[in-house]
């Protein structure tokens, strides 16, 4: 299974970081050098890593997966990632497939009730192992890019069979509370789209609670165990992140974005800015663009992994 999926995502990925596929929502990753931190907003989405490994760190959450194994963000979320095997002799390859929620939403009424068990918030970042189902499905749906043709009539079935597998999988039930309406996974889910859209205003805890039908003590006990932040550690994180994007691919200074983004001093979004890349915003992006590593941000800020 292994040698096939490499063969399939190296025809596939034949440019350095994202590249799309034919297949809707499918896309595939080659990095050839371990990266420096790449900040991100990763979007809901289930990654398989064919070759290579790669750390991700979610607030004080760090996590590590390699080949064959998968990691799901079930949310929106602002992670550093750092690829820690890959050469050009052998690149780190993932494969990224976007998960929809209306697609869990029609499949749960047909899963057992033990794939909807699950009614408390837990972390939206996880890892699991590819297993042979799982990977069937993925080879099926990889081999669509060898006969294109297929692709119209064959494509939408086969990332539905991969929603259901992850449905299936031991951390199925964790991925259905983000469609199953009034589970604090859920609420905390559209309070994430609200941080992620209305970033650079500000916002307080209290009305983000209220959102959320929830006291302020339990939205914050919620959200920390769906995020492993604080909600203004979040939006703190996606600014950030969407700063370094603005920088780099708009040419903005560095004062002009700390306003744009929602900072009232641009000393401040220098000094937080500098804690979370570990460098002010203008040596940051001149190593950035020195290095020519823009590409290599996966994403190009908000994204996949």
């Amino acid at each position: 299974m292994k040698k096939t999926l490499v063969r399939l995502v190296e025809r596939a990925a034949t440019e350095e970081g994202f590249n799309p596929t034919p297949i809707p929502n499918v896309s595939c990753y080659r990095i050839s050098r371990p990266n420096t931190q790449m900040p991100a907003v990763y979007q809901p989405c289930l990654c398989v890593i064919v070759q290579g490994r790669k750390n991700v760190m979610l607030g004080k959450q760090r996590v590590s997966y390699g080949e064959l194994e998968f990691l799901v963000a079930s949310v929106h979320l602002p992670v550093i990632g750092i690829v820690e095997e890959a050469t050009e002799e052998r690149p780190y390859f993932v494969i990224q497939i976007d998960i929809d929620g209306q697609r869990i939403s029609e499949l749960l009424p047909l899963m057992p009730s033990s794939a909807v068990a699950h009614k408390q918030s837990g972390n939206a970042l996880f890892i699991g192992q590819l297993d042979r189902a799982m990977g069937d499905s993925l080879l099926r749906l990889l081999g669509l890019i060898e006969v294109p043709e297929d692709i119209p009539v064959l494509g939408e079935f086969l990332v539905r069979e991969m929603h259901y597998r992850m449905l299936r999988s031991e951390h199925g039930p964790r991925i259905a509370q983000i469609s199953l309406t009034g589970t604090p996974t859920q609420r905390i889910s559209t309070i994430i789209e609200k941080l992620r859209r209305d970033y650079h205003r500000p916002i307080s805890v209290e009305e983000l609670a209220r959102l959320a039908g929830m006291s302020v003590s339990t939205f914050h006990v919620h959200f920390k165990a769906v995020t492993s932040m604080s909600p203004l550690q979040f939006q703190k994180s996606v600014r950030l992140v969407e700063a370094r994007s603005l920088m780099l691919s708009r040419q903005l200074d560095a004062a002009s974005t700390a306003y744009r983004v929602g900072y009232e001093s641009p000393s401040q979004f220098s000094r937080e800015y500098a804690r979370m890349f570990g460098n002010p915003p203008v040596r940051d992006i001149a190593r950035m663009r020195r290095s020519n590593t823009t590409n290599d941000q996966e994403s190009g800020g908000v994204g996949g992994i």
